[in-house]
């Protein structure tokens, strides 16, 4: 791409972007009426508006013909109100399983094909935990990965399990058919192991949180070194884990008979 043709894309997200401001600022507008705020050819702004307009982004009234913000726009919103939800009230009880168990917490949820860390607590045995809040993940080589991708839809599990695998140690999963086993094992059991599969001398259990819908909407593990989190003792760990889970989901509206019975006895 020559550094003319660059200067132009960047002029045109930055136009595009103005558009959708002067819609949240003004409701409504028409054709001309953006292409004089934007200082270019109505041409110039039929074709920004259109790009956005097939992104859901914007949408016109079919009488007026004017133009203001679409259903693409609440949906990032809501993506990203749901998103805040969870962390601030997966706050109220991952401190706690991270002083219970001693190591590291995290919530993770779906993006794509792989795993988004959104929030981590440090338990009092992590010395010097790697922060992993942001990062994107594997999901078949991890514990929180392998519960999203045990509840997603069945499209997107196939999908990744026709790979590539990669494999990040020798205990990493990249055979889609012990994939598909594994995932099948995390949905009756209720929780996912990763023992040394994305990073040697790492363990992880997790286990799912739920929405108001009873869906799965994310993720929460704890991890630490193999070392500490033995296998023989892992089966308690995935107890806490569960626990805190459900804790996460009936904060998130999820009340579950599970998860009922907990807040009524605690």
């Amino acid at each position: 791409m020559s550094s003319g043709t660059g200067e132009s894309a960047v002029q045109s997200v930055d136009r595009a972007l103005t558009i959708l401001k002067l819609l949240a600022r003004d409701g409504e507008l028409g054709i001309s009426e953006l292409a004089v705020e934007l200082g270019v050819h109505r041409s110039t702004a039929f074709r920004l508006v259109a790009t956005l307009e097939s992104h859901d982004l914007v949408e016109q009234d079919s009488e007026r013909g004017r133009y203001r913000l679409g259903v693409g726009v609440v949906r990032l919103a809501g993506a990203t109100s749901a998103r805040l939800d969870l962390v601030r009230e997966s706050r109220f009880v991952t401190p706690r399983l991270a002083a219970d168990v001693g190591e590291t917490v995290n919530v993770a949820v779906l993006v794509g094909c792989e795993a988004l860390y959104v929030d981590q607590t440090a338990g009092p045995s992590a010395l010097q935990s790697h922060n992993w809040v942001g990062q994107l993940i594997p999901l078949h080589a991890t514990s929180n990965g392998k519960v999203l991708l045990a509840h997603a839809p069945g499209e997107l599990a196939a999908e990744v399990a026709a790979g590539p695998l990669s494999a990040f140690t020798a205990n990493t999963i990249t055979d889609p058919v012990r994939l598909h086993a594994a995932l099948q094992e995390v949905r009756e059991r209720g929780y996912a192991i990763a023992v040394d599969e994305l990073e040697d001398g790492l363990t992880a259990v997790a286990a799912p949180v739920r929405g108001a819908d009873g869906t799965v909407i994310a993720s929460v593990s704890a991890s630490g070194p193999s070392f500490r989190l033995a296998e023989s003792g892992l089966a308690g760990v995935a107890e806490q884990v569960i626990a805190a889970a459900q804790d996460i989901s009936a904060r998130m509206g999820c009340y579950s008979d599970m998860s009922v019975k907990r807040r009524t006895s605690t």
